[in-house]
């Protein structure tokens, strides 16, 4: 079908629909109106759906097509293991919850068309699959269980919760315990399994390295660069030419270092500072300057939009560039000539950016630090340390005083500051877990946190003045619904928080954070209440940062490891040489409300594989300690069980099935599980004695269950 037939038939049929003498009718009913043959009633119910999918069209329960219908709206399901679902509706505060027979064969991340069956005030709506509009699961990742002539697989996504059927002859000969990689031919129905067919083998579960693998299949990461893209990483330079240092701001005299982890090897931010006198700060914040070697439209830049962002799993990392650029010519080591794309502020003893410069410039690292090193020297003041690097000592010093004082400010405007448990998972030569230690931050950390914070706000607020295209990093402010739950749990705690007109204050929240801070529910209400704001996302408007309490942010920071800090610098580079002429603008609004939503939507997703290699290693880490016992704090209660996390950050489920003392029933105002008979009652923050009962890896999922006494 040719487009322009396409749009003809669109406009017949929406034209159809709004007529008022017409009544809804089936497929069938349609194509005999229309006088549509059999053989092409499969293009008629193309254009319907495409119709539908663009919300001009609207389909009943008994499968009538109309005017599109407010009780019958579209959205993203979300399934869950048991069967049942929700949808998420842009726009709509409340999701609608489908029950397991009325999902239609719905799967997790199939966009839907649903009708809303119940809605009443103070009940969640409810509703029913009608049609779904696109599959969102062309292939799965799993575990293959293999019959006499045929054989299932349990799909690793336990959201998605039906087997998927695999006829013979159509599994590649996998064997029962092989992780696979399927492709469904048919994703049957109501009363029909989907159907598939194996297109790789893994390996076996209990192979080395499998496990993660299946992961990083199933959230479909890239696990090498194509080609082309190689070809032109090989061809890049590894020294820096004279030639390319013309133009360019040369600050290699001036002192400069790097701050990062011991095992990091992409080193794309470096700091200077001086202080002229106590109200007169100088900080430079000194970027790689990717975009030099990366140009538009390249495939280097073609494959970093795809990829989007880095991926740091608990035993590798995908990068988004090749190491050739992100540890080579891009990495400001120490002792070799980089370019990079600099914000020169200067700053005023209260903390305000008082001028500033963004410039090409090229520089020269000093020293490479890590963190644990200048921690060493601004806090412990060891000794030894202090001698090694005497010659930069009194550089971090400053560093820390400024520091100080720009956190200061931070807080005084409201900045949240969420202090949450972190872990570092080591891992063995063959992947098994050794230890999981906690990750605390330090001084160093902060340091460099705040400089890169105030580099992102005065290249934000400069940009929005300027009212040229650009990528903002945006966090918008809480839904009202959700402040007003957070408000009526953290009341049985005797805490609250205050609203105006169903809006909160971010101060408010950093409020409650210092209210809780020791408590035994510290950890729980923080939990809570980072739930209950929305996620931050990358956008074309400035609506500011509800969590920083900034009106102005974006990421222009690490261009190495995030396409849009690349996507700016290039913005920036090209607007400091010649300005954005009218093309260009045009160019780039074009172009840049797609590259925010696909990064947001790889940020995401980057995110979800991280969370889960660690939720494995934890599992596969506590498999060692059945039946032992640990003192752990609750941190969920629902109708199901209790929730305990470990002081190193494992959580593991308590089910109220083997909950055997009493009959306990979940009271949901209180998020309490309250025993019938004896009152007992178990709530968050609460410190239970529990024993390891098991662990599952292919859940990734631990099983605790109360200890006596």
């Amino acid at each position: 079908m040719t487009e322009e037939l396409l749009k003809q038939r669109k406009e017949m049929l929406t034209d159809l629909v709004n007529d008022k003498t017409y009544v809804p009718m089936k497929l069938k009913e349609l194509a005999v109106f229309l006088n549509i043959p059999k053989h092409q009633r499969e293009e008629l119910k193309e254009v319907l759906d495409i119709l539908i999918s663009e919300g001009k069209v609207g389909i009943s329960k008994k499968g009538k097509y109309g005017k599109p219908d407010e009780s019958s709206p579209i959205g993203i399901f979300c399934g869950h293991a048991k069967g049942f679902g929700f949808v998420t509706i842009e726009g709509r505060e409340q999701d609608i919850y489908i029950p397991a027979e009325k999902t239609g064969g719905a799967m997790h991340g199939d966009r839907v068309q649903i009708v809303v069956e119940t809605e009443n005030s103070g009940r969640r709506p409810e509703g029913a699959v009608v049609r779904i509009l696109e599959h969102a699961n062309k292939t799965v990742v799993g575990f293959y269980q293999k019959n006499k002539s045929f054989g299932f697989v349990l799909p690793d996504n336990q959201k998605l919760s039906q087997d998927i059927f695999i006829p013979q002859g159509m599994d590649m000969g996998a064997v029962t315990g092989h992780k696979v990689v399927v492709q469904i031919t048919d994703f049957g129905g109501e009363q029909k399994k989907p159907e598939g067919l194996v297109i790789e083998i893994i390996g076996h579960v209990n192979d080395p390295g499998t496990d993660i693998l299946s992961i990083i299949k199933a959230y479909d990461l890239p696990e090498e660069f194509p080609e082309e893209v190689m070809k032109q990483a090989s061809r890049t330079v590894d020294t820096v030419d004279k030639r390319e240092m013309e133009g360019r701001l040369d600050l290699r005299k001036l002192p400069t270092v790097t701050i990062d982890g011991e095992d990091a090897k992409d080193l794309d931010d470096a700091i200077s500072i001086s202080k002229e006198d106590e109200n007169h700060y100088t900080l430079g914040v000194h970027i790689a300057d990717v975009t030099h070697y990366v140009q538009e439209g390249s495939p280097l830049d073609a494959e970093a939009l795809k990829r989007g962002t880095s991926v740091y799993l608990v035993d590798r990392v995908i990068p988004m560039l090749p190491h050739k650029l992100s540890n080579g010519i891009c990495s400001l080591n120490a002792g070799e000539d980089r370019l990079a794309l600099s914000c020169i502020m200067e700053i005023d003893g209260k903390g305000n950016v008082t001028n500033y410069r963004i410039a090409e410039t090229v520089i020269c690292v000093d020293r490479r630090m890590t963190y644990t090193a200048v921690n060493a020297i601004v806090t412990n003041r060891d000794p030894e340390v202090i001698e090694q690097y005497k010659d930069f000592v009194e550089m971090f010093d400053l560093m820390k005083e400024l520091a100080d004082i720009l956190r200061a400010r931070r807080e005084k405007r409201g900045s949240i500051n969420f202090e949450f448990p972190e872990s570092k998972i080591l891992l063995d030569e063959k992947g098994k877990p050794l230890e999981i230690k906690p990750y605390e931050r330090n001084a160093a950390t902060k340091i460099i946190e705040d400089f890169m914070l105030m580099a992102n706000e005065t290249i934000a607020e400069d940009y929005f003045w300027q009212e040229l295209p650009f990528v903002y990093r945006t966090h918008d402010t809480p839904e009202p619904e959700k402040m007003k739950r957070l408000g009526t749990f953290i009341n049985n705690f005797g805490y609250s928080i205050k609203t105006q007109n169903g809006e909160v204050h971010p101060k408010e929240i950093q409020k409650l954070l210092d209210k809780i801070e020791g408590t035994p529910e510290e950890a729980l209400i923080s939990r809570l209440t980072l739930r209950s704001m929305r996620q931050a996302k990358y956008t074309v408007i400035c609506t500011g940062h509800f969590g920083l309490a900034a009106n102005y942010y974006t990421h222009f920071t690490s261009p190495i490891r995030r396409y849009p800090d690349l996507q700016i610098h290039r913005i920036i580079k090209e607007n400091l040489k010649q300005g954005l002429g009218e093309k260009r603008i045009s160019h780039y609004e074009r172009i840049l409300p797609e590259v925010t939503v696909r990064c947001s939507a790889m940020e995401r997703r980057a995110d979800e594989a991280e969370r889960e290699t660690d939720k494995l290693k934890k599992c596969e880490y506590m498999s060692r300690f059945i039946g032992q016992q640990f003192m752990g704090a609750i941190s969920g209660v629902t109708n199901w069980g209790l929730y305990v996390e470990l002081p190193n950050t494992v959580e593991g489920l308590v089910h109220v099935n083997d909950m055997t003392e009493d009959y306990f029933i979940f009271d949901e105002e209180h998020m309490e599980l309250v025993g019938e008979l004896s009152k007992k009652r178990y709530k968050l923050g609460q410190k239970v004695l529990v024993e390891v009962a098991g662990t599952d890896k292919l859940t990734r999922t631990v099983d605790f269950k109360l200890a006596e006494g």
